[in-house]
């Protein structure tokens, strides 16, 4: 029987070509995915584009576009979009060193009152007066946002006109604990009369 010729056939390769035992059928492994098919989302976002603000045209990266469209939907009551841009801010915050979260500065434009007041007022930030009144609309700051937002500055970096316009739309003033180095403590008792 040990003379009887091998049986090859369907099922039955040769015996010296089959695998032996132990070492893989394919040694190379499936070859890696061309990385040219790849979207470049680094190149895409970083090329620039022109936005027009108040009439003004102005370039900036494509990922700043998206940010500023996502950002004005977000104002506007969309609150997907508003939470979509909170994360991405968040995410280029903590990406940045503490130098650069220096250097930012916030602009504030003139807003309608019914563009924020959506967002604002269920997550208890703030409350708005006269709401439907165009001319008289005001939103007032809950002093605990007010308190939060003056641990996080270090120094005296306000003017006392900036001091003075943050307690007018603190909502109640004397609950806020004033820095050492707010110069219009003084004021707080006649706002709050």
């Amino acid at each position: 029987m040990e003379n009887e010729p091998e049986q090859v056939g369907y099922g039955r390769p040769p015996t010296a070509t089959r695998f032996q035992k132990g070492q893989s059928g394919n040694p190379r492994g499936r070859p890696r995915k061309a990385s040219g098919s790849d979207i470049p989302y680094d190149s895409l976002l970083g090329q620039m584009v022109t936005i027009r603000e108040d009439g003004r045209q102005r370039r900036v990266t494509a990922a700043e576009a998206f940010l500023l469209h996502l950002t004005k939907k977000g104002l506007s009551g969309d609150s997907a979009a508003a939470r979509a841009s909170l994360a991405a801010i968040e995410n280029a915050r903590s990406r940045r060193g503490a130098e650069e979260l220096q250097q930012i500065k916030i602009i504030w434009k003139g807003v309608s009152p019914g563009s924020v007041g959506c967002s604002i007022e269920p997550l208890g930030i703030a409350t708005k007066l006269n709401r439907y009144s165009e001319v008289n609309a005001r939103i007032l700051l809950k002093p605990w946002i007010v308190q939060l937002a003056l641990d996080r500055m270090q120094g005296g970096e306000l003017s006392a006109d900036d001091q003075m316009a943050v307690m007018k739309v603190t909502q109640k003033p004397e609950k806020v604990e004033w820095p050492s180095w707010w110069s219009m403590r003084a004021q707080c008792h006649q706002l709050s009369r």
